[in-house]
Order: C-alpha cells, then structure tokens, then sequence
C-alpha cells in the first residue's frame, strides 16, 4: 500500500499490532544496512516486556486519517534517570516528510516527562540524514567511553548525548 502525505500523530505503543509495526520498521532497515543480532531481536521482539515494563516507551508514528505506522523510536530506561533513544525507524517510503525530526521531538519530551537526566543514543557513519536530525535536535558526539552502559553495540561508530 502506498503512503500517502497525510500528517502524522506520535503516541505510545499501545497493542500488539504497534509492537508488530515496531518490530518489521527496525528489522527492514538493520537487516538492509547491518546484521541483525540477538539483542536486536530480543528487544523487537518483546517491547513491552523489554522496553515498556522497565520504564521506557516506543513512540509511534501514524498518519492521520489511516492510521498506517510509518515510523517509530524507543526510549529504554537504564538506572540513574539515564535514558537511550535507540531503534529509530521511519518506513522508505515515508522518508523525506519531516517524520524522524517528529520523532526525535517527541522521545525528547518523553524522556523528560520520564524524568531522564541524560539522554543518550548510538548511529552509525552511514546513517548521515540520522545523525543530521540528531545533531539539529541538540545532541553532540561523545567518545565511547562517555557512555553510560557497557557491551553497547559494536555497529554503533558514533555516540551521541543531548546536551
């Protein structure tokens, strides 16, 4: 089905249709770009259990008027009010209308009505119109070992922070 050029409205995941569009939006792009690791799977896997539940939100991206999830973003909770946007996703066909810089807006005040005191992410070099949006929202680079998780992805060669 094509998309159309309809507005979009983010809300939280709220049913298992949401965690299904969360799941096939992220592993499009990982599988296309990168491997998809176990992690990866265990967490679009079960976002409820592994995002939700622990404090975090998966924030989705709909059109108005169909309905039709055409983007989405997590935010996972981690101790000490430190949050990650992570599985960031916008459908191919969607891209271009605004719809990642909607997102990153919307995790931003979500993870600051979640009461996070650090937000963070990682990217990758090859995901430039990303790291554009991330960087217009406020974050700026970090070097690894100003992350606030060890074992993060290898894949990821850019470390972010909003500041």
């Amino acid at each position: 089905m094509p998309y159309t050029s309809a507005p979009t409205v983010v809300s939280s995941i709220a049913s298992q249709s949401d965690a299904d569009a969360f799941r096939a939006l992220n592993e499009e792009w990982i599988s296309r770009l990168f491997t998809l690791q176990e992690e990866d799977r265990a967490v679009l896997g079960d976002p409820f259990g592994r995002i939700v539940g622990p404090g975090g939100d998966v924030l989705l991206a709909r059109e108005q008027g169909s309905g039709i999830v055409v983007g989405c973003v997590a935010l996972l909770a981690y101790p000490d009010a430190v949050f990650e946007l992570a599985k960031m996703a916008v459908a191919p066909a969607a891209q271009g209308r605004g719809t990642g810089r909607q997102l990153i807006a919307a995790a931003i005040d979500r993870a600051q009505a979640l009461g996070a005191a650090r937000l963070f992410l990682g990217t990758n070099s090859k995901l430039a119109p990303a790291i554009r949006l991330y960087e217009e929202a406020g974050f700026v680079r970090i070097t690894r070992n100003r992350l606030p998780v060890a074992d993060y992805y290898a894949r990821a060669d850019i470390l972010m922070e909003l500041k």
